[in-house]
C-alpha cells in the first residue's frame, strides 16, 4: 500500500531550460511527497530559485562499466554509459525511468541530478585487458548521452576513447551533441583503423521545437555540422531520426534525410516514439504545456501506432509501431532514404587488430 503525503495544492513555477516541469511519482516508493507552493506565494527568492534549477553531480561508485544487452531488437550486445541521468532533458527520453532505481524521479530529477562514474576509464581498461574478452563492438551510450554537458567537465568519454584507440577496440557512438567534435583527433585516428562509427540523432530541423523538446542539446544546425566534420575526417556516420513522433515531426523526415545526405552521412535509420513507464506523464505534460492545440491530434496518432495504447513493450514492434500510420511513416522513410542514398549499412568495424591494453595493475601478460 502506498501512502500519499499531501503537502501541496498548486503548481511550482516553470524551471527554465528543462524538458520536464514535473517529478512524477516513483513507482518503487511507497510514499509520495508533494510540496505546498500555495504557502510560498510571497517567497520570491525561493520561487526564483525553482525557476533556475542547477544541475548537480554525484559520484557513482559502480564496480562495472560494460553492460551486456539482452533485448533481441537492439542491434548491439555491449554498451558503456559513463553517466546516469542526462542534462539534455529530452521530454521523450526512454531512459528516464532508470532514475527511479535510485529513489529519484524520472522527471526533473533525471535531468538535474546526474551520477558520474568517475572510475569509468580504469574499469574500461581492465575490462578490455581481461583474458576472457573476445573483441566485438561496444556502444557509447546505449542509455544516456555520453556527450551530454557533464562530459565537458569530466571527460570520461574521451578518457575511455583514448583506451579504445590504444587497444584498437571497435566503438560505436550514439549522440546528439556537437561536443563530440572536441575528440575529432581520436576519432579520425580510430577511423584509420576502421574501429569507429558515429550515430548522430537529429529529431527535427526546427530550432524552436528543439529548444523545448530537447532543451540542452545542440541545435539542429550544429548537429548537421557535426555530421559534416566527422564525415570529412573519414568517420562513418549514421543519422538517427529519433524519435519520430507521429503528428509532430514525421512530416520532417524528407527534409532531415536530404540535409543528412548533403552533410555527408552514409546511412540513416529511425525509431518511433517510445513512452514506457514514467516517460508517458513527462511527455504528455510537455505536450499539454507546449502544444496544447495539437495535443489531441498527436496523442491520437501515437495511439494509432500502438494498437490504441500510448506504448507497447513487445519486442519487434516497440521500435517501429503497427497500423496504417506506422506503415506510412516506414514507407516515407524508406523512399527518401533510398532517394538520398542512405539505405545502406555502415561498413563493419574491425576487430582483428585488437590488442589488450595494459591493465591498471600494471601486470604484463606472459603470452
Amino acid at each position: 500500500m502506498s501512502v500519499r503525503c499531501f503537502i501541496n495544492s498548486s503548481q511550482p513555477p516553470q524551471a527554465k531550460g528543462r524538458g520536464s516541469q514535473i517529478n512524477p511519482p516513483n513507482r518503487f516508493l511507497p510514499v509520495l511527497y508533494e510540496q505546498d507552493f500555495e504557502q510560498l506565494e510571497y517567497d520570491t527568492e525561493y520561487l526564483e530559485g525553482l525557476r533556475h534549477l542547477p544541475t548537480k553531480y554525484y559520484p557513482d561508485h559502480s564496480l562495472s562499466l560494460v553492460m551486456e544487452n539482452q533485448s533481441p531488437d537492439i542491434g548491439f550486445r555491449y554498451s558503456v554509459n559513463p553517466y546516469r541521468g542526462c542534462a539534455h532533458g529530452c521530454a521523450y527520453c526512454y531512459a528516464r525511468p532508470t532514475h527511479e532505481y535510485h529513489g529519484l524521479s524520472a522527471g526533473t530529477d533525471f535531468e538535474t541530478k546526474i551520477f558520474v562514474k568517475e572510475r569509468a576509464p580504469e574499469l574500461f581498461r581492465d575490462w578490455l585487458a581481461r583474458d576472457q574478452w573476445s573483441p566485438e563492438v561496444i556502444v557509447f551510450s546505449g542509455v544516456t548521452d555520453c556527450y551530454q554537458p557533464a562530459e565537458k567537465q569530466f571527460e570520461l568519454t574521451r578518457s575511455c576513447l583514448k583506451i579504445a584507440a590504444e587497444a584498437r577496440q571497435p566503438i560505436s557512438i550514439i549522440t546528439k551533441n556537437a561536443l563530440i567534435l572536441r575528440d575529432l583527433d581520436l576519432l579520425s585516428r580510430m577511423a584509420e583503423d576502421r574501429t569507429i562509427a558515429v550515430n548522430v540523432s537529429i529529431t527535427t530541423l526546427q530550432q524552436e521545437l528543439t529548444r523545448t523538446l530537447e532543451p540542452r542539446t545542440s541545435a539542429p544546425a550544429a548537429r548537421l555540422r557535426t555530421v559534416r566534420e566527422l564525415s570529412q575526417a573519414g568517420v562513418p556516420v549514421n543519422v538517427m531520426v529519433a524519435p519520430v513522433i507521429p503528428g509532430l515531426n514525421d512530416s520532417e523526415i524528407p527534409q532531415i534525410l536530404e540535409a543528412a545526405a548533403d552533410a555527408g552521412a552514409q546511412t540513416a535509420h529511425y525509431i518511433l516514439l517510445r513512452l514506457p513507464y514514467t516517460v508517458k506523464p513527462v511527455f504528455l505534460e510537455w505536450l499539454e504545456r507546449t502544444r496544447p492545440d495539437e495535443k489531441t491530434r498527436i496523442e491520437s496518432r501515437i495511439r494509432a501506432c500502438r494498437d490504441g495504447n500510448l506504448y507497447t513493450a513487445q519486442f519487434g514492434k516497440r521500435m517501429k509501431g503497427t497500423g496504417t500510420i506506422a506503415e506510412q511513416i516506414g514507407k516515407l522513410f524508406r523512399v527518401f532514404a533510398k532517394k538520398h542514398g542512405l539505405d545502406q549499412s555502415l561498413p563493419a568495424l574491425e576487430t582483428k587488430h585488437f590488442r589488450p591494453p595494459l591493465p591498471t595493475s600494471g601486470q604484463l601478460r606472459l603470452f
